[in-house]
């Protein structure tokens, strides 16, 4: 991932810890990767409490709607395929709102059923292969958000094969929802780092803004700059230059574009966004880094508030205002 938190190198200014609280920090091990909470607390029970509420909170949307659990809901969805009927909650009904929103929202780029590609790029085994047109072909037969069958409490995935996969937002969204629940705990700065996934609230006691490092692309583990932000904002970033794979000397990334199947290959190595929510961030980082440039610019620019950068091998290329949160 691209983007890092880090404290800011402005000089510190005297902090009143009664008015801002001291600067905590919870990190544990959920949704598949580290996950970080720096906020502020005026007492040990204030910052008890939420942080026992957040990370219960993961727990049960983990388990809920993680694909990698067995026993999930998600997971019983997708096992019924081509099957029966599954009845589903209203929290669910809420997700899959939210699927069909964002599949709208991005012109069926960010698609939920498309997990069948997913499984057959593998780009984690030892011995990658490249599928061949028929199977891409058979694997996109059984992709399509429009395919899904809804109908009050209930969900059907109509073809065997067919498949849901919340990878997409879900992680963006749990960052949403836990600085929601820091606000519900009267908690007014934080900063929420979901594998790089990042919500801010506020800033940090004596500091102007939340600094956030964005990795060089060309130079992975390397920062080229950094961000500066204040007040409640979500950061993305999207790339493949880390997650891929070389094959007769070709590389091949972890990102699929739905509509033809085939791992993004236009020259782009990571777009980052900074938006109202991390869901949107993310839904745009997303969208935008599989457009490509110039598309990915103006597709980010049709969303008021939203700034962006898209980085290639040869250019960079990025909305009016993005430049506003770069420092040196």
């Amino acid at each position: 991932m691209a983007i890092v938190a880090q404290q800011s190198r402005k000089p510190a200014t005297p902090i009143d810890v009664s008015a801002a609280g001291l600067l905590r920090k919870l990190s544990f091990h959920a949704l598949g990767t580290t996950c970080e909470i720096q906020y502020t607390a005026l007492t040990d029970t204030q910052a008890k409490t939420f942080e026992t509420k957040a990370q219960d909170w993961v727990k049960s949307f983990e388990e809920k709607y993680s694909r990698f659990k067995h026993d999930s809901l998600l997971s019983k969805i997708n096992k019924a395929a081509g099957l029966d009927w599954t009845d589903i909650d209203p929290e669910m009904e809420l997700m899959l709102n939210l699927c069909d929103s964002l599949y709208f929202t991005t012109q069926g780029i960010l698609d939920p059923t498309t997990l069948p590609l997913i499984r057959l790029w593998n780009w984690k085994s030892e011995n990658p292969v490249i599928p061949s047109t028929l199977e891409i072909n058979e694997a996109l037969s059984k992709t399509g958000w429009k395919k899904v069958e809804r109908s009050p409490g209930k969900i059907r995935l109509p073809e065997k094969g067919m498949a849901l996969d919340f990878g997409g937002f879900g992680k963006e969204y749990a960052v949403d929802y836990v600085a929601q629940i820091a606000l519900e705990h009267g908690i007014t700065s934080a900063l929420v780092d979901f594998g790089h996934d990042i919500r801010t609230l506020g800033t940090p006691p004596g500091r102007p803004a939340w600094h956030i490092g964005l990795e060089n692309p060309l130079k992975p583990g390397t920062h080229q700059s950094s961000l500066a932000i204040a007040g409640s904002k979500g950061i993305a970033s999207s790339g493949d230059y880390i997650r891929s794979f070389i094959h007769n000397g070709k590389r091949y990334g972890h990102i699929i574009d739905p509509r033809t199947g085939w791992p993004v290959s236009h020259g782009c190595l990571q777009s980052t966004i900074v938006a109202s929510s991390c869901l949107m961030a993310g839904a745009l980082s997303t969208a935008s880094f599989i457009l490509g440039i110039p598309k990915g610019i103006d597709f980010i620019q049709s969303f008021p508030g939203a700034e962006g950068l898209i980085t290639s091998a040869q250019s960079r290329a990025q909305t009016r205002a993005f430049f506003t949160y770069v420092t040196s």
